[in-house]
């Protein structure tokens, strides 16, 4: 390559090194298509997750059963139209969490070895806006339901109860996925890896244009591969049981759920019944909620890679610990039981735009960084297995969250947020102490 290519592909940074030039447009379209396939994993969690919370009362009423029971099949993450049991809806969730838990893993993955460096932390990005997408998709589609059944979720419409027609559409973005997903190539490290380097080469002269020296990337790539073998849990054994990476990467999942998000997008509609407001009214604030982690999350998008991946952690931990602190204090005047329970409407007003705010925060931090961060801090050598067990225990967190939250509310809905808001608190130090920065480096670097 001449001094003048070299100079086309690389652009200088403030301490004299070279860094990857940004891909010319036409191939940029390209790796934001590709990346915005990956992500669909994510709008199917994001959908099928929060489904659930428009059919909640639906499903309470369905089956006579309260909100212990109910958990169940809230805490688990698929449905099936027709269940003949509250036992059988849990059971069809499992399945259809088995392989969404799967899209989990694979996709942020997927994005952080196609997406070039420049870009990785917006396109890595995608995951959590899919998310945010699905989660909002969905409390749209079980507005409009509840709307055309009269507002009420058990009510029938076309034969189903409208809470049946909420879980069934899910099979839609499911068949959109499936067909969408067999268009986007291998990743170029996978295509090195198994031997198929003329292969790789076009994938990486179509994501990072024609600019770079596909030899060097193809060579570099292998360098990393020679390193690395075939993952398995027991790379992760380190001090305290695991490396202490992979203990950052728990985490970091871990603290993401604490905090209480899911609680917002799957028992929302539930949790401002429960103050006094009616089923229609809590579906649409749900819907109001989605929006505003739509706006979070594209805010996180425009910033990852200008401000960093530390920098929104931390401002998102703040701003969640004041949030959900405030809302402990509103529903710290809730009075009644069971379905009489009333707020003041200066203390509800508080709670709902406290509630707003905690998913601003959420969605413009945490919702995004944790997915960009475990997509790209892991070395080569332990990244699948890593990842493994990070997303794991995302899960296992955002399970014990769910299946606790509606008996710990009956119990005391504002020790509850006081409890989240503590989570909160503590990721402030432990970002402080432990998360390095990730932005702008190759993921042959991470080590």
């Amino acid at each position: 390559m001449s001094e003048t290519e070299h100079q086309m592909s690389t652009t200088p940074t403030l301490s004299g090194q070279r860094r990857p030039a940004p891909a010319a447009p036409e191939h940029l379209a390209h790796v934001v298509f590709i990346a915005a396939v990956g992500a669909l994993g994510g709008f199917l969690f994001g959908y099928d997750s929060a489904v659930i919370n428009g059919a909640v009362s639906g499903i309470q009423d369905h089956f006579a059963v309260g909100a212990g029971e109910t958990a169940l099949p809230v805490s688990v993450y698929k449905r099936q139209v027709l269940p003949f049991s509250l036992w059988e809806l849990a059971a069809w969730r499992v399945v259809g969490g088995v392989a969404i838990g799967i899209a989990s893993v694979i996709a942020p993955t997927y994005i952080a070895e196609v997406a070039p460096p420049v870009y990785r932390g917006r396109l890595a990005s995608f995951q959590q806006l899919a998310i945010v997408l699905g989660i909002a998709v969905s409390q749209l589609v079980n507005y409009a339901i509840a709307e055309a059944a009269g507002g009420q979720t058990g009510n029938r419409l076309g034969g189903l109860a409208a809470w049946q027609w909420m879980l069934g559409v899910a099979v839609v973005p499911a068949v959109v996925y499936f067909v969408l997903a067999a268009l986007i190539p291998e990743s170029p490290r996978f295509l090195v890896a198994v031997g198929r380097l003329a292969q790789a080469r076009r994938v990486l002269r179509d994501v990072e244009g024609e600019r770079i020296d596909l030899d060097a990337r193809v060579a570099e790539i292998q360098a990393a591969i020679a390193t690395d073998h075939r993952p398995r849990l027991s790379d992760l054994r380190g001090r305290f049981g695991l490396l202490p990476i992979v203990w950052v990467g728990i985490g970091l999942s871990v603290f993401q759920q604490l905090v209480g998000i899911n609680v917002i997008f799957y028992y929302s509609s539930t949790l401002w019944q429960s103050v006094g407001i009616d089923q229609s009214s809590s579906l649409l604030i749900s819907l109001s909620t989605s929006v505003i982690n739509i706006i979070g999350t594209v805010i996180a998008m425009a910033l990852v890679d200008r401000v960093g991946r530390k920098p929104l952690a931390l401002v998102g931990s703040v701003g969640m610990a004041v949030a959900l602190g405030t809302a402990a204090w509103a529903f710290s005047y809730a009075s009644g039981s069971g379905d009489n329970v009333t707020i003041p409407a200066a203390q509800g007003l508080v709670a709902l735009l406290a509630a707003h705010v905690f998913v601003l925060f959420f969605a413009l931090s945490w919702g995004v960084v944790v997915w960009v961060m475990l997509g790209e801090m892991f070395p080569g050598r332990v990244r699948a297995a890593a990842m493994s067990v990070a997303t794991a225990a995302q899960w296992i967190a955002n399970w014990l969250i769910t299946v606790t939250f509606p008996s710990l509310a009956e119990w005391n809905l504002s020790a509850t947020y006081l409890g989240y808001t503590a989570f909160a608190v503590l990721s402030i130090g432990f970002v402080a102490k432990f998360i390095r920065e990730t932005k702008g480096k190759k993921l042959e670097e991470m080590g």
